[in-house]
């Protein structure tokens, strides 16, 4: 029997779960500006995918990379969450949190 896809399988269920956490409190202590990490480590894993032999490794460093892309765009959801009051504010940073929502509700309020 082969084991390799459901091994594959338990470590991107795995990844998943821990990008989750990572990007909660990546926005919470570094806002949406830490996306250039997650863009850079996406490359460094993906490309570091296509120069491994092991089927199994070299899957898991893609779907590493894979979250490392989509954690950009979880990123700015999670900006969105936190906006909206279902994920709390860092108070260290409540100023431009809320000067950036302000403007996007003053942009809508034109649009109407």
């Amino acid at each position: 029997m082969h084991f390799s896809s459901i091994i594959i399988a338990v470590i991107t269920f795995f990844t998943i779960g821990v990008f989750h956490p990572i990007v909660i409190k990546g926005e919470y202590y570094f806002s949406c500006k830490i996306w250039p990490v997650f863009i850079l480590l996406g490359v460094v894993f993906v490309a570091a995918s296509l120069f491994v032999e092991n089927t199994i490794l070299s899957s898991c460093l893609g779907v590493i990379g894979c979250s490392c892309f989509w954690s950009i765009k979880e990123l700015f959801e999670q900006r969105e969450r936190v906006r909206k009051g279902w994920f709390p504010k860092n108070p260290k940073r409540e100023k431009d949190t809320s000067d950036k929502a302000e403007e996007q509700q003053a942009l809508v309020s034109l649009d109407s």
